[in-house]
């Protein structure tokens, strides 16, 4: 009993030790993953401005061989964020980013190029170099620019559409909402045939069609005869409280036990 006890407290320990070393070695390549992105942050961070005061700063071929590497990063940054923040919510842009690294191929390879060019030690070669140059710029933004572009368009239409049908959902819900809008002229229009059926005060109902057949049978009803009193019978309106509304929740019977 005690060699059992004694083995399972030894793995019990040796699970831990190594659930130990696990998470370790976890939190340091996470930890090394965060320095990384840093520097490299850091270090585009600065060959940024550095390229964008040589393209302000210098004129001729090292100005514009900095313009051309300021403009390539620039563009192909700004498509990559755009399609890797869509992706998540439109799984059609895989095939997108999917182009956009085998673009990203060709403009790595024109960076270095033009690393070189900026390097190269004749001037006048490297200044024939540049018309070639621009235009491979040229189309290698031109297609990211598109790409962003497309992908920012298409996140519109989606948002725009999904704001028109959420539009209409809540239209139909407040017309719902004001039902009685559509029930209460009705309501209103049998209130006032009913009303004007009872009559106006001072007026015994019945009186019209009494004025049309005999004197005997008008004295007869029972609207005309006075009371014990020998004054005749009030008019009884009609109570308020039992008018309902369509909006009005039934009255519960009051039960005895």
């Amino acid at each position: 009993m005690e060699a059992a006890i004694i083995t399972i407290m030894a793995l019990l320990f040796l699970s831990f030790v190594a659930l130990g070393v696990y998470a370790t070695v976890k939190a340091v390549k996470a930890a090394k993953r965060g320095v990384d992105r840093t520097i490299d942050q850091a270090r585009r961070t600065v060959e940024d401005t550095t390229l964008r005061a040589k393209s302000f700063g210098q004129a001729g071929t090292a100005g514009e061989l900095a313009r051309l590497r300021l403009s390539l990063r620039t563009s192909m940054r700004a498509t990559q964020e755009a399609l890797q923040a869509g992706v998540g919510e439109d799984a059609s842009l895989k095939e997108s980013l999917e182009l956009f690294h085998r673009l990203s191929a060709h403009g790595l390879e024109l960076d270095e190029d033009l690393k070189r060019i900026e390097r190269e030690p004749d001037r006048a070669w490297a200044a024939g170099q540049l018309p070639e140059l621009t235009a491979r710029t040229e189309r290698i933004t031109s297609s990211a620019d598109a790409l962003r572009r497309a992908a920012r368009e298409r996140a519109l239409r989606f948002a725009e559409d999904d704001l028109s049908s959420l539009s209409a959902q809540i239209d139909v819900e407040a017309g719902a909402l004001r039902h009685w809008t559509t029930t209460g002229p009705e309501t209103t229009s049998g209130t006032t045939g009913t009303s004007g059926t009872a009559g106006t005060p001072g007026t015994v109902p019945g009186a019209a069609s009494g004025s049309s057949v005999p004197g005997g049978q008008g004295a007869a009803s029972g609207s005309s005869r006075p009371g014990a009193g020998g004054e005749p019978s009030a008019i009884t309106a009609p109570d308020p409280r039992l008018t309902s509304y369509p909006w009005e929740k039934s009255a519960r019977p009051e039960t005895t036990t």
